[in-house]
């Protein structure tokens, strides 16, 4: 079976590898991966510094040729790249299309960006004296990328670093390794420069932390764990490195009473389990008022009786499986803590044997559950919902803003009053009405707050707060 290399100035260096497994079926390679050295990372650093001069002055038509170039393959391949994507990490293919398509669009819009690099020129308050205020690129960026969205998380760091003209390591997350390789390959041959883009795939311990290590890296932008953001945060301080974090969420999806039933069970069915609940958006507490609750409860375990735990590649699939078996693990655990803790188990939380060998798991739905339990607070990152009773909007409100977290929130309601306070009130980075907490647009800022998020916003024009440095000059006419 092939080795897919790593790519380190501009040739593809060979390692040892590993076996990428489909959770689907676990029986199945999906292929050999390099798995990287902390001298492949130190080596892929050093070829993206010296990069670093030429492409950071390059032309703007230069980079808007290579995303474009990109942008298009990607689409041609949305196919292609989508049953790769689920096969790797067991999104459902129609999903797995999906987020291709939105990768695609990505590198289109950074494309246009390329195109659109402004400053501005205004007066000084001295006389005969005129002032410039541009964006220089950052340097050095070391991308760390998670296993949940393989190719659009990947897409929305790559594409901006280089439409602003830095240089880039990139490490994947070591169960995804597919979808990236793909990327990278595709810009290679679109026409990047040697050692503009690398690429050392392999374990975070080793190639991360190699990252982390050295002062040549002057950003790093990463998503992932809350941990492992920490960790990256206190390594960057240390070297007067920019960082940007993406960490967890414990999303809330408040149910009113005078919401839309049909609406809101699909907002909440969608929030909770689609993606297998693999989604830092998705909403795994679902609070609801005591008017709509038995009937919300009623309604959305109907909904949950009819969707498709599968095969990711199968027609008809819901719900694929579990990413791994450490995963699986943890998911199980907490349905266990959920248990012991006093919420009663609704729905699902069995283990499903399928016709191929998988990490399979039945959408899981507490009741009675409060704010305070365990289920509640903590990130589980799987298809576990816990579902908590409130009088009114305001404890609702105040629930859903009871967390460490304050990535996505959503709130189901035909109140024009209710659904305006919430926005304006809920601690989260992004608000949803009447729509699932998990699905952002392309070309609008995505993060949050509190221990969600630290650092600028991912995504759109916003993008450019972190890939780039202003600069402030002064002439003398």
């Amino acid at each position: 079976m092939t080795i897919y290399q790593n790519l380190i100035a501009g040739e593809w260096v060979g390692s040892d590898a590993t076996k990428n497994i489909n959770p689907s079926d676990t029986n199945e390679v999906v292929g050999l991966y390099a798995d990287g050295t902390a001298e492949d990372t130190r080596n892929a650093i050093a070829a993206a510094k010296a990069a670093f001069p030429a492409w950071s002055r390059s032309g703007i038509w230069e980079r808007h040729v290579i995303l474009k170039k990109a942008g298009d393959e990607i689409m041609a391949r949305k196919d292609e790249l989508g049953a790769l994507l689920a096969r790797e990490e067991g999104k459902t293919l129609p999903e797995a299309i999906g987020e291709t398509i939105r990768a695609s669009q990505i590198f289109e819009f950074f494309a246009g960006e390329a195109l659109r690099l402004a400053g501005e020129v205004i007066p000084s308050v001295r006389p005969n004296i005129g002032v410039e205020i541009t964006r220089d690129p950052l340097g050095v960026i070391g991308i760390i990328t998670p296993w949940n969205f393989p190719i659009a998380i990947p897409a929305w760091k790559i594409a901006p670093a280089l439409c602003y003209g830095n240089t880039i390591v990139f490490k994947p997350a070591e169960l995804v390794p597919g979808c990236s390789w793909a990327i990278v390959d595709i810009l290679h041959r679109a026409g990047l420069p040697k050692g503009v883009l690398n690429l050392v795939m392999g374990k975070g311990s080793v190639v991360g932390q190699a990252m982390l290590d050295s002062p040549d890296v002057t950003g790093i932008t990463f998503t992932g764990s809350t941990g492992t953001g920490r960790r990256v945060a206190s390594a960057s301080i240390e070297h007067n490195r920019k960082f940007q974090l993406e960490m967890g969420g414990k999303n809330p999806m408040v149910v009113l009473d005078d919401a839309d039933l049909a609406v809101a069970v699909e907002a909440a069915a969608n929030s909770g389990f689609f993606s297998t609940g693999q989604r830092c958006t998705a909403s795994s507490r679902l609070i609801v008022t005591e008017g709509i609750h038995d009937k919300f409860v009623a309604a959305l375990t109907e909904k949950l009786k009819t969707l498709v735990v599968d095969n990711a590649m199968k027609a008809g699939t819901h719900i694929g499986p579990v990413v791994d078996e450490k995963q699986l693990k943890t998911d199980t655990d907490y349905i266990e803590i959920g248990r012991k803790e006093g919420a009663k188990l609704a729905f699902g939380g069995e283990l499903i044997t399928r016709e191929t060998p998988g990490f399979y798991l039945q959408p899981t739905l507490f009741t009675e559950a409060t704010n305070q339990m365990r289920i509640s607070r903590e990130e589980i990152f799987g298809p576990v919902v816990s579902l908590i009773r409130v009088r009114d909007y305001e404890e609702a409100l105040a629930t859903a803003n009871d967390t460490p977290f304050g990535l996505s929130a959503g709130i189901a309601t035909t109140s024009l009053k209710h659904a305006t306070h919430f926005k304006r009130n809920s601690e989260a980075g992004m608000v949803m009405v009447n729509l699932p907490t998990a699905g952002v647009d392309f070309h609008v800022p995505f993060g949050g707050r509190k221990g969600s998020s630290y650092g600028p916003r991912e995504q759109g024009k916003y993008a450019a707060e972190f890939y780039t440095s202003v600069k402030t000059a002064y002439t003398l006419a």
